[in-house]
């Protein structure tokens, strides 16, 4: 009986404000909006400040940068020709105006577009562009650099990348290539990890990220051959020793001779190449390349006859790299419009422009969360009353899908819960009405045999006695039904699975039920096999199978007229590797009408709704059927022509083959 609804008890129900989903929302966005606004106000009040003091910064690397880049450009190039495109490069990374001049202020490149004229260059230029002459301040990193020609300080302020008559042809620099690569190979075979670099000549050379010198010189690994000046080296030494020389002679001191490293012999004996050498280790976090030891280096100046070389020396170097390099270049960087760049200034008037966004923000938060809210809560509401109405025993109208997302979902989801609720409660009753009618007629029949038994009007004689050992075997036959329907449905529902000869099991159902049709005037005959695929084996239970068949040969025969016919056959159905066997049983009968073929296999469901067992057992025979089927990992279905007949199939897997041992060799 429906619970019948108090006033005001939907009031009682409704949840506070403080409780509700609306409300927790509205809480978490506008706890989470606040948040945001003032992490977002404080950031920017704390960053600007040091934005402003950053910039000075920023702009001195990114000029040191832009300084380096074109110092390596004429480092590696006898001329300005085609800088063009390397300096707007820089221009539109770095957002500022970049003007290469020469001495003289003549325009060698210019990232500022010719129309509109640029605006005139400052008067100062930012730097001068010299390989040979390298300014200290405006150089990257600090104390000594390892290039391919002599440990350079920061005293010789020749560029590193200017290697001029040095640079290796490629025959050369394939040949130390694989010298290194042998080294890098005998040093990691001894636990040395090491690796080959390249340097500005394309000189290879082996360094290492080990801590222990004496290590490494208790390994057999020889780096003599990686020491020795290719022919390309020992012209380019030749004639800076010869410049060098020239200049010693003009102060009338001794000759001298240059190695690789640049260092000298004032012996006048051949310099010793081939010393001893081993990669310097050094720490693995900035690993230097390797350096030639112990050769005298020209940072070590003990007398004035040192300096007087390693003067000589310089002025030597850049003689001979003058020819290789690009000639000196002032520098001019400076922003796109000529003026400064403009800072930000935190006035009121700005701190009052952050608390009048930030307040907007976060009103337009709390107007978004409250709308976002309400309509996600008012499917919500909707789904519990249609909850509560269906608890009550309330008829519940559907719930209105109003869109395909979450809450769309849930509403068809429940839906389709109510829906089908309402035929589990509908097929409930109708299955608790003909239980009571299936089990009422036997039961009727008995009392009444009994009673006019008591009351002397029938004798117990062998008709009677039959009468009621009739109505009891159909009562039992019910319960029996039901008991399997049970078992099957909470899953344990006993097989004892076998091989089948599907033949020998099909002839078994028809001579069973033999009588059966011969009294219905019906043919009953089981079909030859057909020249087709030939038919897999089946492993099935028996009992339970025949069971299956036998109730649709029943039913076949039971609506069938007299003259018609029902066959049995089997056969291979399905694609190879999805072989089933299939079991049809196939009548001449009345037939199902379309809109009837879902109810077929539904429990207690009768196309005879009078339920005469003239025309129809319980309803339980085929809903038996399909539970034995699927309960064989098959199915079972139905096709059917109103006037021509229908035919049951039942589809089973086949049996899976036994993996073949092999034979063990004697």
């Amino acid at each position: 009986m429906p619970r019948v609804r108090r006033a005001g008890e939907d009031d009682r129900h409704r949840l506070p404000l403080r409780k509700s989903l609306l409300g927790r929302l509205l809480a978490v966005s506008a706890l989470v909006a606040a948040c945001s606004v003032a992490a977002t106000a404080w950031l920017a009040v704390q960053t600007t400040s040091g934005a402003i003091e950053q910039e000075q910064g920023q702009n001195l690397t990114a000029d040191t940068r832009i300084h380096d880049t074109l110092l390596g450009y004429a480092a590696a190039h006898p001329t300005w020709d085609g800088v063009g495109a390397t300096v707007r490069e820089l221009a539109d990374e770095s957002g500022r105006r970049i003007t290469l001049t020469t001495q003289s202020r003549g325009i060698l490149a210019d990232s500022a577009d010719d129309s509109p004229p640029p605006p005139a260059l400052p008067p100062q230029a930012s730097a001068v562009v010299d390989p040979l002459s390298v300014d200290a301040a405006l150089s990257s990193g600090a104390g000594s650099v390892t290039t391919d020609v002599g440990t350079k300080s920061r005293s010789d302020r020749v560029d590193p990348r200017a290697v001029g008559p040095f640079r290796l042809p490629d025959a050369e620099r394939a040949s130390l290539l694989r010298t290194a690569e042998e080294v890098a190979k005998c040093l990691n075979r001894s636990g040395i990890a090491s690796d080959v670099v390249e340097g500005p000549s394309g000189r290879p050379r082996v360094q290492d990220v080990g801590n222990d010198p004496d290590r490494l010189q208790g390994t057999r690994c020889t780096t003599e051959a990686l020491d020795r000046p290719t022919p390309t080296e020992t012209k380019a030494l030749s004639a800076l020793s010869r410049l060098a020389n020239a200049c010693l002679s003009r102060q009338s001191r001794e000759p001298v001779r240059l190695g690789l490293d640049l260092s000298w012999d004032t012996a006048g004996e051949p310099f010793p190449v081939a010393e001893t050498a081993v990669p310097t280790p050094v720490p693995s976090r900035a690993p230097r390349e390797a350096q030639v030891a112990p050769s005298p280096s020209p940072t070590a100046l003990t007398s004035e006859n040192d300096r007087a070389i390693a003067s000589c020396v310089g002025v030597a170097r850049r003689e001979q790299l003058s020819s290789y390099v690009a000639p000196p270049a002032l520098l001019f960087i400076s922003d796109p419009g000529g003026g400064a760049v403009p800072a930000f200034d935190l006035s009121p008037a700005n701190t009052a422009r952050i608390t009048g966004v930030a307040a907007l923000v976060l009103a337009l938060t709390v107007g978004a969360s409250v709308l976002a809210g309400a309509r996600l809560v008012r499917p919500l509401h909707a789904l519990t009353g249609a909850a509560q109405r269906m608890r009550d025993g309330e008829d519940s109208a559907p719930v209105v899908v109003a869109a395909d997302n979450e809450i769309g979902r849930l509403a068809a989801a429940f839906n389709d819960m109510s829906a089908h609720r309402a035929r589990l409660e509908e097929q409930r009753k109708v299955m608790v009405s003909d239980v009571a009618h299936e089990l009422r007629t036997p039961l009727s029949n008995i009392r009444g045999w009994l009673e006019g038994a008591q009351d002397g009007i029938a004798e117990p004689d062998a008709t009677f006695i039959s009468s009621l050992l009739e109505e009891a075997v159909q009562l039992q036959h019910i319960i029996d039904d039901l008991q399997d329907l049970s078992a099957a449905d909470a899953g344990v529902l006993r097989l004892h699975p076998e091989p089948v000869r599907i033949e020998e099991l099909l002839a078994h159902v028809a001579s069973a039920h033999q009588a059966q049709a011969d009294a219905a005037a019906v043919g009953l005959t089981v079909a030859a096999p057909t020249a087709g695929p030939p038919l897999p084996a089946l492993t099935a239970d028996p009992v339970r199978l025949r069971q299956a068949v036998g109730n649709l040969v029943s039913n076949a025969v039971r609506h069938t007229p007299a003259g018609g016919r029902v066959t049995l056959r089997a056969y291979a159905s399905g694609a190879e590797g999805e072989e089933r066997v299939a079991l049809e049983v196939a009548d001449t009968g009345s037939g199902i009408p379309p809109e009837d073929l879902r109810y077929v296999f539904d429990r207690f469901w009768r196309a005879e709704k009078s339920r005469s067992r003239r025309t129809g057992g319980s309803g339980l025979g085929l809903a038996i059927v399909r539970k034995l089927a699927e309960a064989h990992g098959g199915t079972a279905d139905v096709v059917s022509t109103v006037g021509e007949g229908s035919v049951f199939t039942l589809l089973l897997p086949p049996a899976v083959p036994e993996p073949e041992v092999p034979a063990l060799m004697g």
